[in-house]
């Protein structure tokens, strides 16, 4: 792993692919190009989808961008040889088979949420699960009015692992104000109950995490990795 990665950053006009432009550097990423549609904020060239595959070299690309420009990204890893971050969500399943497909040439990375603390939750909501056998399993999110998905996908993904344990989990889902994100996980059974609980209170986390793992991942075999793979 090189000290310093370059970057490649897919959706670079959203919030989540600005926050990486301005991040990336403090995390030991260069980035080298940004693919957006739309003029970038801060004022950095953006590279045209249609003009992808004339970007510099780089390491490692990132993509948060939207499922339609999604093939488009993934083609452009597996031709270069190079690793892809994705937190793309509604994916279909064809391009989920793509995806599993790549890695078998380059290291993968999809996941809803790049939270470190949420990976790490899921992998206690699993534990809990096979341990408190039989308990209900509730898990409840919260997040800000303007989500239009419910449950959020990363309920879904912590439903997952809760059913992986054992359990047989229910969802509910809360949308008010400003909240970034919030996500308990209760077991409950006569008498006591656990709740395991994850707030975000600033995007950036998602950002920072995605970085944390693009870094991680430069040099790995291919594989379909997730970010519980890449903590450490």
């Amino acid at each position: 792993m090189t000290s310093c990665n370059r970057l490649l950053v897919h959706g670079a006009s959203g919030r989540m692919g600005s926050a990486l432009l301005r991040l990336a550097p403090d995390l030991g990423l260069e980035p080298v190009a940004a693919v957006a549609r739309r003029p970038l904020p801060d004022g950095r060239q953006a590279l045209p989808p249609a003009r992808m595959d004339e970007a510099p070299a780089f390491d490692v690309a990132i993509d948060f961008s939207l499922p339609e420009a999604f093939d488009a990204v993934l083609a452009l890893c597996v031709a270069r040889g190079v690793p892809l971050v994705s937190g793309t969500t509604g994916l279909s399943e064809a391009q989920r088979a793509a995806v599993r497909s790549a890695a078998g040439r380059i290291p993968v990375v999809w996941e809803a949420n790049f939270s470190l603390g949420v990976a790490v939750l899921a992998d206690l909501v699993e534990r809990a699960a096979q341990l408190l056998d039989g308990w209900d399993c509730d898990i409840v999110e919260a997040h800000h009015v303007h989500k239009k998905d419910a449950p959020s996908g990363t309920a879904l993904a912590l439903g997952e692992r809760a059913r992986a344990g054992g359990a047989e989990p229910r969802y509910a889902s809360l949308r008010a104000g400003d909240i970034v994100g919030e996500h308990t996980v209760q077991f409950a059974t006569a008498g006591e109950r656990v709740e395991l609980v994850h707030r975000a209170t600033n995007r950036d986390i998602f950002a920072r995490g995605a970085l944390h793992v693009a870094r991680r991942v430069v040099g790995r075999p291919p594989g379909l990795y997730a970010v519980k793979d890449l903590l450490t």
